[in-house]
């Protein structure tokens, strides 16, 4: 499979496509007057310490103040089982305070009846933190929606081929190196490089660290080092009136795109500024070198997204229907609470039978899915209703077609068994926006829903609230109706005999006004 990264600059926006074999798989889009926050590192000041929820709201300079749990907060080191235990003595018993950390190492043995054992419990969020506090913490997930930014106080600084731990003690290999050997190697190299280089914390090794030799490794764990020195230095320097300042900001979408998405398999990036076409090559001879000779300067007119068809790909996906080549579509519609992707056969009438007709549609729209899910960035809880079939063989082969189409996604996926109602449940990490989140807002007519009451409906509403005001106020002597064309046409043509009824029921009377900025939706009753 061939691959290439198109990175298009303009005074507005960043945006990097990644194409799989001339085809649009993932978009990227950064908006310069709204950075992206993840990765990025705040000396942040608590605001409110939440302990029936285990959490905390942190600010850290933003719109919103960002969410940080409990369980996202790094360990703190397990005391000595001698130390934590405490004793009381009252009148009748003895009291062993013991926590929680000592109840998980040895169960304490008492005795005595009158020695009565309570738990302590050191992760509680509220005996961690407290209003006022300064925090160095790390954003993990981008505000979405409504909700502030996600936080950790576990932080990690990634390289091209590592990712620098400073509160951990752990050394791990990426789950896509497959190669006992090659994890072997890795961890051996890293635990002996770490001893020379003196590094405190814990190191990952990138799926990009596979059979890299180790010098380059030592190149990036001294470029680590130094990285959080800095770090360190800038949080010592923080003014003590400041109640939040970024430590450390994440790079831009063009050398993170160069770090994170380019690999062996990657033909060529193709760049359409000139300022960013020198900062990706400086980057990549530091950092990247293999990809150095396959970065080029795009100079022609014609947009670089419009002559791979990247805009018209990126239009489609914001639409619910996405059509297959065999005459089937499928109906993805996002919701706050999930995203549901309903398979249909269309046009598509088969040739053999109705299960072969079903067991294709569905196989061409697993790669559909899959594809429809990366470029998307569709996250979260995700159901999948594809057209019932009846021969397990069947059902078992769409499963696996999907598994092996989710291989190349780097976010982490868990697909269950098809249900007995031909649906398939899965959970896609969120870790940013959904391409439909970025580009698009909610209907200022239909407020999200994705449809809106009918003339009919509003002409209704229109003569209870007129009834509705007649008992209120007995001065008017004219009510004034203001509303949009459509329902004023109702009013004055179908709903002609009503609205008579109504004067004379009431023995007032009822004039019409057309708002043409008013949506259908929206009317006004005036009393005079």
């Amino acid at each position: 499979m061939s691959e290439e990264l198109l990175i298009n600059i303009s005074p507005m926006e960043s945006r990097v496509a990644v194409l799989d074999n001339g085809i649009l798989g993932e978009i990227y889009i950064e908006r310069h007057h709204k950075l992206g926050l993840v990765g990025n590192i705040y000396l942040g000041t608590v605001v409110r310490v939440l302990p029936g929820m285990q959490a905390a709201f942190v600010d850290i300079g933003q719109s919103r103040t960002a969410f940080l749990h409990v369980n996202d907060m790094q360990r703190e080191p397990r005391p000595a089982a001698k130390s934590s235990k405490v004793e009381k003595t009252d009148d009748k018993r003895t009291i062993v305070e013991v926590t929680a950390d000592d109840l998980a190492i040895t169960p304490p043995v008492i005795s005595t009846q009158n020695t009565e054992v309570v738990p302590v419990s050191k992760t509680l969020i509220q005996h961690r933190l407290h209003e006022s506090q300064r925090i160095l913490v790390q954003v993990t997930k981008d505000q979405l929606g409504s909700k502030g930014a996600r936080l950790t106080t576990n932080i990690s600084l990634p390289s091209r081929y590592l990712v620098y731990l400073p509160s951990s003690e752990h050394i791990g290999i990426s789950q896509r190196i497959d190669g006992e050997e090659e994890r072997t190697r890795l961890k051996t190299e890293l635990t002996s490089l770490m001893q020379t280089v003196n590094l405190k914390g814990g190191l990952i090794a990138r799926t990009a660290a596979e059979r890299v030799p180790v010098d380059k490794l030592e190149e990036d764990i001294y470029y680590l080092l130094q990285l959080w020195r800095t770090i360190c230095a800038r949080r010592q320097e923080m003014k003590p009136n400041q109640s939040s300042e970024l430590i450390y900001q994440e790079l831009s979408l063009p050398l993170r795109s160069i770090r994170d998405l380019v690999h062996a398999g990657t033909e060529k990036v193709v760049i359409d500024n000139s300022q960013i076409y020198e900062q990706v090559r400086y980057f990549a001879k530091e950092f990247v070198p293999f990809v150095y000779d396959r970065i080029v300067h795009y100079t022609a007119e014609q947009s670089l997204f419009d002559v791979h068809r990247v805009e018209d790909d990126l239009r489609d996906a914001l639409k619910r229907r996405v059509d297959l080549k065999s005459g089937g579509y499928l109906i993805i519609d996002q919701t706050e609470a999930m995203t549901t992707i309903d398979v249909n056969t269309g046009s598509f009438v088969g040739g053999r039978s109705l299960e072969d007709t079903v067991y294709k549609t569905n196989l061409e729209a697993t790669h559909a899915i899959a594809r429809q899910l990366r470029l998307r960035n569709l996250g979260g809880i995700i159901i999948l209703d594809f057209i019932d079939m009846l021969e397990q063989q069947h059902k078992d082969d769409i499963l696996e077609s999907l598994q092996s189409q989710l291989v190349q996604d780097y976010a982490k996926t868990k697909i269950t068994q098809v249900s007995e109602l031909g649906l398939v449940e899965m959970t896609r990490k969120r870790t940013r926006e959904s391409l439909g989140q970025q580009l698009c807002e909610p209907c200022s007519t239909c407020q999200g829903r994705g449809f809106v009451k009918t003339a009919e409906t509003v002409c209704f509403e229109i003569f209870r609230e007129i009834m509705r005001c007649a008992r209120t106020y007995n001065s008017p002597k004219k009510f004034t109706v203001v509303a949009h064309a459509a329902v004023i046409d109702l009013l004055l043509t179908s709903e002609s005999d009503t609205v008579a009824d109504l004067e004379y029921l009431l023995g007032r009377v009822i004039t019409f006004d057309v708002e043409n900025l008013y949506t259908q939706e929206q009317y006004d009753i005036v009393l005079d």
